[in-house]
């Protein structure tokens, strides 16, 4: 920790997503009316699913648990923002800093590990029809579930301790709207080839394994649905994962533009876009997708939403 003593620098300043006054009141209103949306969204998915006995499956714990995670995830970026424009400030002290860095890797590595879970329930639910019950059971949806939260508690600290131990000795704008690694890096100085290597191979390998193994999922759940005779049958069966799948096109694709791609290929407005998508709009967008076209849902928030009017 003495590597964090010696720096020069106790607070940084986040410069949000634009210096024009009209555009920066727009911004606000946008990140609060998506905040409010997301962390409204989520927890009516969370109250629903609690609430309704037919909901208490594996399929919905997944998502309860994925809509918890998406509350924290926005939490952990967005009302800094907010508050940062409400009393005219722009700083974050630096221990805000690597706390905002810390939460925000352990919530993107739980989105990643909670989809690749929805994923293998999904395989057993139209692959192994027959052995669902058996082969999801409570307790080894459970155990997935805070092995998620273990390993993922376990790799943000893996790329926070590196980043603590850095000098930050003069310059310390960070052109984005929170506390990410790669702006970071650039304003540090110290020697940051650990870190990026760190990234580079690490992060790689936790993104990617996840994503292969969903790639892996949907090859056996297209092939499953090919074999059925009826295309009625094969295409209501594939419905099911229409949802899933959005979210993970949408997760996938801004994460690895921001963390995977070589840092030649980064810029501040390329960033700061592809993160917006995966911190503020996913999250968002998350309930909406998942609870559309799915009847069972739609009728828990229907009953939730008109028993709580009734007991009024």
């Amino acid at each position: 920790m003495s590597s964090i003593n010696q720096s020069s620098v106790s607070e940084f300043l986040l410069l949000g997503l634009s210096r024009q006054p009209q555009q920066q009141q727009l911004l606000f209103l946008f990140f609060l009316i998506m905040y409010l949306a997301t962390v409204l969204g989520n927890l009516l998915i969370i109250l629903a699913i609690s609430t309704d006995s037919r909901l208490h499956t594996p399929m919905y714990f997944f998502l309860s648990n994925l809509s918890f995670v998406d509350v924290c995830f926005s939490s952990t970026t967005v009302p800094k923002v907010l508050a940062n424009h409400i009393l005219r400030s722009q700083t974050i002290s630096f221990s805000g800093c690597l706390t905002q860095l810390y939460f925000l890797f352990m919530f993107v590595d739980m989105d990643n590990f909670l989809l690749a879970v929805m994923a293998y329930d999904r395989y057993v639910a139209i692959c192994h029809p027959l052995h669902y019950t058996t082969k999801m059971t409570h307790q080894l949806c459970v155990w997935m579930v805070a092995g998620s939260w273990f390993t993922a508690s376990l790799n943000a600290l893996l790329y926070t301790l590196p980043t603590a131990q850095l000098s930050f000795c003069g310059d310390n704008i960070i052109h984005h709207f929170f506390c990410d690694v790669t702006p970071l890096l650039k304003l540090s100085c110290s020697d940051t080839h650990f870190n990026e290597l760190l990234i580079l191979t690490e992060g790689t390998v936790i993104t990617v394994t996840p994503f292969v193994c969903i790639l892996i999922s949907y090859i056996h759940i297209t092939c499953a649905v090919l074999r059925v005779s009826s295309p009625k049958g094969g295409m209501k069966a594939f419905s099911t994962c229409g949802s899933h799948l959005a979210v993970v096109c949408l997760f996938y694709g801004t994460i690895i533009a921001v963390y995977i791609l070589p840092s030649s290929a980064h810029s501040p407005e390329k960033d700061t876009a592809a993160t917006v998508l995966y911190t503020v709009v996913t999250p968002m967008m998350n309930p909406f997708i998942y609870s559309l076209r799915n009847r069972d849902l739609k009728g828990a928030l229907r009953k939730l939403v008109h028993g709580g009017t009734s007991a009024q």
